[in-house]
């Protein structure tokens, strides 16, 4: 009976999760450890998860702590999903990482991946994670660590690079973005395949079929029509121009590449927000969609909506799963390249199918990825590299040639601006930095 620790359970995470968990029955007799800093949200998820174990009397056992260690001791498999520093208040550091840089012409709408602040949401991440990891280490070192914290590949790299635990990290944007593609070329769901292979964030439909047959003439179709192509627009140029399509959102490649910020006229164009980012964070539809599943919650802690019990379209559970059966399952994870993409570099982090089965989680051999492709995917791993770097060897020079590299930001700043907006953010960090000195 395995023994699964949510670090980080406040998160939103810990409820989805846990109800994924609780619908395999091989699962069920297993032990839930919940856990987060926060215990007005650690209560929130725990008050959930147990009304899920009343309403389908469930055998799971529920855990709750704000002591990590605890929650760690004697855990088979252990979910990260943490947010180091806070959201996005004003005087926050994501907040001043989205702002610090905007002042210098670099417009962001995400920020957690690269870009000036995916560098230093990584930088401020990394050494909690490393010390998650120090403490399974001590209390449960077998264990596999499921991450689902950005910046993914940075963080996935950093540990795999300086500790032993097993990590594999999950995101849900390449069997979201299957499924909008099958909206696109209004098809159903179940009737697609695909082979989707590159980083994290930036990962690559390297084969789209609808009933085994090639569908991307059918996506080129549909990006004709005007009304579907305004639905992703950055995704469907980045199509037109390199011929494959993108795991991420239209909002989220804007940040990766140089072509889609450089210019408020740009911004318009892609249909992405021209607001400066503190606005977007306090107010656009992730806000209001947080908004709406609190209330949802409530009125399912009252009795007053039914709380279904069924896996969503997260990993972690089917992953757990076939780990205790031994039932052979196919995902994308974000590994270690040892050699999967042979264009990319050695010991990165890349996103790539993986078989899973009791044995573990392997990646499969991709190969080369066309080049066009590698080569834009090869702009996001050297700034993920240095920044790799800068937390395993404490030295911030390499943190700023990150920021240096970052395409967007070299889209706009020069060298002498880019060192002055490094140094005022390294000055924002505060505490957070402490590591560092």
């Amino acid at each position: 009976m395995a023994k699964i620790a949510m670090i980080g359970a406040g998160s939103g995470f810990g409820l989805r999760l846990s109800t994924d968990i609780m619908s395999y029955p091989e699962l069920r007799e297993g032990t839930i450890a919940l856990m987060d800093i926060s215990q007005e949200n650690l209560d929130r998820a725990t008050g959930y998860t147990k009304k899920v174990v009343d309403l389908h009397k469930v055998p799971t056992q529920i855990e709750s702590t704000t002591d990590r260690r605890e929650a760690l001791d004697g855990a088979d498999y252990v979910i990260v999903a943490i947010s180091v520093g806070g959201a996005a208040y004003s005087g926050s550091p994501y907040y001043e990482e989205m702002m610090i840089p905007y002042s210098y012409g670099v417009s962001q709408q995400i920020g957690d991946t690269v870009g000036p602040a995916g560098v230093f949401r990584g930088l401020r991440t990394a050494p909690v994670m490393l010390d998650i990891c120090r403490d399974m280490v001590e209390v449960c070192p077998d264990a596999l660590m499921i991450n689902y914290t950005n910046p993914m590949a940075i963080l996935c790299w950093i540990m795999t690079e300086a500790t032993p635990i097993s990590v594999v990290g999950l995101c849900h944007s390449v069997q979201g973005t299957a499924r909008r593609l099958a909206e696109y070329i209004d098809v159903p769901q179940e009737e697609v395949s695909y082979w989707v292979a590159g980083i994290n964030h930036m990962s690559w439909f390297l084969e789209y079929r609808h009933n085994g047959e090639d569908a991307y003439p059918l996506l080129r179709k549909a990006m004709d029509d005007p009304e579907v192509y305004a639905k992703d627009p950055v995704r469907f140029e980045i199509m037109r121009h390199f011929d494959y399509f993108v795991t991420e959102s239209t909002r989220h490649m804007s940040e990766y590449v140089p072509y889609f910020r450089k210019r408020p006229e740009l911004l318009e164009s892609f249909g992405l927000d021209v607001r400066e980012p503190a606005k977007v964070t306090g107010d656009d539809r992730r806000s209001r969609r947080w908004e709406w599943a609190d209330e949802r919650l409530q009125r399912q802690l009252r009795g007053e909506e039914p709380i279904p019990l069924r896996a969503s379209h997260e990993y972690a559970s089917h992953i757990m799963r076939s780990m205790e059966t031994g039932e052979p399952f196919r995902m994308n994870g974000n590994v270690p390249n040892n050699g999967i993409i042979s264009n990319l570099p050695q010991g990165c982090c890349v996103e790539v199918p993986c078989l899973v089965d009791n044995t573990g989680i392997h990646g499969c051999y991709v190969g080369e990825l066309p080049p066009q492709l590698a080569a834009l995917n090869a702009a996001n791993v050297a700034v993920q590299e240095l920044t790799t770097l800068a937390v395993l060897e404490r030295d911030l020079h390499k943190a700023y040639q990150a920021v240096l590299l970052d395409p967007l930001t070299a889209a706009v700043c020069t060298t002498a601006e880019v060192r002055k907006m490094f140094d005022e953010m390294v000055a924002a960090e505060g505490e957070l930095f402490d590591y560092y000195k």
